[in-house]
């Protein structure tokens, strides 16, 4: 049997349990409440949020989040330029060995991965897309380093793709503001879809981060600093840290 839900569109089920599973996850109490407050105020404190990484075309921005996983956008800032003036598009990088990428990375975590991925990466670039990083999700999925984050981050800033990207910034503060209850960045991301307007969605991912970076820190969050204090839960902070 086949039934049509709404915002999730037709979906086979067998039974009770298969229609539960799939329905979209129950948002916490409140989130639809907050939610409008929340932008309101990041878009208060953060009128010109923007990815903090240095890229000046599609293919630098895809290297540059690929580097940036489990990394600081500081310290991928700080190594781009000469990795970018040695091999300036997927072409120069695609007949690089990863051991001539490493030492322009050395800096940045997990740089010997990271390195056999971006060889990798600018190798399909070039096989399956002319060299060109290419305007579609799976596709850029598909491509060594990236998923789900890295597509929406480079889609989103490179070519206007409305996206939520989840990154531990993000998923914290989706958390800490009451905007979820999930864990898997897939899931945090469609709380977050279903409950800002999708123009809204790439800004989201901004502010989010940007306040996760100044404001609300994971272990110390300044919430007596906080604009948004007055209507955040303040879901995991111990009153040791207010």
């Amino acid at each position: 049997m086949r039934v049509e839900i709404a915002g999730v569109g037709w979906v086979a089920v067998t039974s009770a349990a298969s229609l539960r599973s799939a329905l979209p996850a129950r948002l916490p109490r409140g989130a639809k409440a907050r939610a409008p407050l929340v932008l309101a105020g990041l878009s208060e404190l953060y009128p010109d949020a923007r990815c903090e990484l240095d890229f000046r075309n599609p293919f630098e921005l895809l290297v540059a989040t690929v580097l940036s996983a489990q990394a600081t956008d500081v310290s991928v800032n700080l190594a781009t330029p000469a990795l970018f003036a040695r091999f300036p598009d997927a072409h120069a990088m695609s007949v690089a060995e990863p051991e001539e990428i490493e030492p322009l990375i050395r800096r940045i975590g997990l740089y010997r991965a990271k390195a056999r991925n971006l060889a990798a990466l600018a190798r399909l670039l070039v096989e399956r897309h002319g060299g060109e990083v290419p305007n579609d999700f799976d596709a850029v999925v598909a491509l060594p380093g990236a998923g789900r984050k890295t597509a929406n981050v480079v889609l989103s800033n490179a070519y206007g793709y409305p996206a939520i990207a989840v990154d531990t910034h993000v998923g914290r503060l989706a958390r800490r503001l009451g905007l979820s209850a999930q864990t898997n960045p897939d899931k945090v991301e469609a709380d977050l879809e279903r409950l800002f307007p999708r123009e809204r969605w790439v800004f989201m991912h901004h502010g989010l981060i940007l306040h996760g970076r100044r404001v609300c820190f994971a272990r110390k969050p300044a919430c007596g600093a906080c604009r948004l204090a007055g209507f955040c839960p303040k879901i995991g902070v111990t009153d040791a840290v207010l």
